[in-house]
């Protein structure tokens, strides 16, 4: 039997092995494939291997850099693999240089992939730790993890981007310079853009306020839910979802009340000006009890401040210790109540808005004598 001038039946193996095909001894290829084999399978067990026992460690001890470790392997990509086998298999066989330039070029940018891959995994575990970890020391620092991700990630691919290229043959030097002077342009067209993201990321080391945090901005107030790269979202008291751009945010007077550790009060009444002067000098003494007998405040002060218009009137302050509003609301409520008491018992009366007219008869002129 022969076949493209070979006498097949009649060729030794060791000849057959010999045989060129495509500039290459057939013995060469099958060498170069059963390399390709014999590492296409390998890695995939020495990937399993490690994985497990790294996963019997943690399992074993509760050692969380191993189960990290394990996550991180477990991110190794079977195309990757298969694309190393080939490259191992390759050496066996002699290929144009082209090809063989070709076939070094691709593995490495797959390797230098696989590497940012193994990068990326293990930023995201170490984020995923602190933010679990924030969530139940520092809410705060909860917006901070997300922006640091955020920056991380992309500082990890821009450089293996430049690595990338200049494996290929770019010249970054010169790549990076130009992208220097599009930059420029590219900042001014997009600047409210890149604005609202310098705001967040001041938002993120700053802290004005986290998510949770109740605020008020202008004349609206609610719930911070999110804080994102360009927008941050407030959930209002009226219900609807409020959104601002992070630049114009910051640009705005925030009140922080989740940060609010004691509350101020003040607030006046006033008593008729018929009441006698010592009811008025007992006032205060009375507020000053009404309002320490009250769990969870701080008196202050308490003064006969003025004369209104249609009143005397007296001027109250205090703290309440606990920056609830609730709580606030609920402490005012009884102090309201223990004033009417106890001015009803004393015999003290609110005042009201009164006004008080005096008519005076003019006097009359007196009467001429007649034929005067």
């Amino acid at each position: 039997m022969s076949f493209g001038g070979i006498d097949w039946a009649g060729t030794g193996w060791a000849q057959w092995l010999q045989v060129p095909v495509l500039g290459n001894p057939l013995g060469a290829w099958l060498v170069a494939l059963g390399l390709m084999l014999v590492v296409a399978m390998v890695l995939p067990l020495l990937k399993r291997q490690i994985g497990r026992r790294l996963q019997a460690r943690a399992g074993h001890d509760g050692a969380r850099l191993s189960q990290y470790a394990a996550q991180i392997v477990g991110g190794t990509r079977r195309s990757v693999m298969w694309l190393v086998a080939l490259f191992v298999g390759a050496r066996a066989v002699s290929l144009s240089p082209k090809i063989d330039a070709a076939l070094a070029s691709i593995t490495a940018v797959a390797l230098l992939l696989q590497v940012a891959l193994w990068a990326q995994c293990a930023l995201d575990v170490w984020l995923q730790r602190r933010l679990d970890r924030a969530r139940t020391t520092d809410v705060a620092a909860a917006t901070t993890v997300g922006m640091l991700g955020f920056v991380g990630r992309i500082a990890l691919w821009s450089v293996a981007l430049l690595m990338i290229l200049d494996n290929l043959g770019f010249n970054v030097t010169t790549l990076v310079a130009s992208l220097g002077i599009g930059g420029v342009a590219v900042a001014l067209a997009v600047q409210n853009i890149l604005g609202d993201l310098f705001a967040s990321l001041s938002i993120a080391l700053d802290k004005p306020f986290v998510i949770g945090d109740f605020i008020v901005v202008d004349d609206i107030a609610g719930t911070v839910e999110h804080v994102g790269l360009k927008t941050t979202r407030v959930r209002s008291l009226s219900g609807e979802q409020v959104v601002f751009a992070n630049a114009d945010l910051l640009k705005s007077r925030i009140h922080n009340y989740k940060r609010l550790y004691e509350r101020r009060v003040l607030f006046g009444f006033g008593v008729p000006y018929r009441t006698p002067p010592e009811q008025l000098a007992a006032i205060p003494q009375m507020v000053r009890e009404i309002i320490t007998g009250q769990v969870g405040t701080r008196f202050d002060r308490a003064h006969f401040k003025g004369f209104g218009a249609s009143s005397l009137d007296f001027e109250v302050v205090y703290f309440v210790l606990d920056p609830d509003y609730n709580r606030y609301m609920d402490i005012q409520q009884a102090i309201n109540l223990e004033l009417v008491n106890r001015f009803a018992a004393a015999g003290v009366e609110f005042a009201f808005p009164t006004r008080t007219i005096h008519v005076e008869t003019l006097p009359t002129a007196a009467a001429e004598p007649a034929g005067g």
